[in-house]
């Protein structure tokens, strides 16, 4: 399958086409060069409020690309060049004004394997709020406790760890550390959770309970995961986006991409032909 292939596969992308008011994520003819080479053509996506998306497809085909241009982080690579834009519910994150904080204030970041700060747990979840909030040294000890016990709860954290609040972050396991840095986004409030392949490092019981994790948020933020685990994308998203060298192929109800796919190349990947 050649690349002019899979161009006029995109040009005729399927699935969630129409584009309905409040998406979260809302990208138009995003293009991505590292140097001289195209990461991303003609991005167009829309990604709903409140819902799970996963993004699949081949490494190397865009997805942590996509991921990483959403809050920007992209642009740490000072050879990186976009053309097109993408908006985080309505605002233009490329916008005049517009400051990498506030970005990633609203869009929280979840990497493959966890990266917990060398810092106490209780100063983990503390960390990006003592960022980003002003008013937060006016605090008292105990509005910080519960700043960090709602965190903890809402990733099923706090039973677990709550007597032990004061040792180090990189003393948990796997599991716990990757969930203490989905905690760690929350009390900053983003409006959207990016996760590139946050169950890669962790074994089959962590990925289940990061799993559960995942759905528990759902609602309350938007979430697009990126995933190699086709179980994973089945399981644990509503919709589901195929990428393929740099260009959106499908994208629609995950059920319905894994049951009756409209394209050649997405059935292929799903069953293991290439990839």
């Amino acid at each position: 399958m050649g690349s002019d292939d899979v161009t006029e596969r995109a040009s005729g992308v399927t699935g969630v086409a129409e584009r309905a008011s409040g998406a979260a994520i809302d990208t138009r003819k995003l293009n991505l060069w590292y140097g001289t080479f195209q990461a991303l053509f003609d991005v167009d996506l829309e990604i709903k409020q409140g819902m799970i998306t996963s993004m699949i497809g081949p490494s190397g085909c865009g997805k942590t690309t996509f991921l990483r241009s959403v809050n920007r982080i992209i642009e740490r690579l000072g050879y990186v060049r976009t053309t097109g834009s993408i908006e985080v519910l309505g605002h233009d994150i490329f916008g005049d004004g517009v400051e990498l904080v506030q970005v990633r204030k609203q869009v929280g970041m979840v990497f493959q394997r966890p990266n917990p700060l060398p810092l106490s747990i209780r100063e983990n979840v503390l960390f990006g709020h003592k960022l980003h909030d002003p008013g937060h040294a006016k605090l008292s000890r105990s509005e910080r406790d519960e700043i960090v016990e709602r965190a903890l709860c809402k990733v099923l954290l706090w039973g677990t760890v709550k007597d032990r609040l004061d040792r180090g972050a990189r003393d948990l396991s796997l599991e716990e550390q990757q969930k203490l840095c989905i905690a760690r986004l929350l009390p900053v409030k983003p409006a959207v959770l990016l996760m590139d392949e946050p169950c890669s490092a962790l074994d089959p019981a962590g990925t289940e309970a990061v799993e559960e994790l995942i759905w528990e948020l759902r609602g309350e933020y938007t979430i697009l995961i990126v995933t190699h685990n086709m179980a994973q994308a089945r399981r644990a998203s509503e919709e589901c986006i195929f990428m393929l060298l740099g260009k959106v192929i499908e994208h629609t109800a995950t059920e319905e991409m894994f049951v009756t796919p409209r394209h050649e190349e997405t059935a292929d990947y799903i069953e293991g032909r290439y990839g």
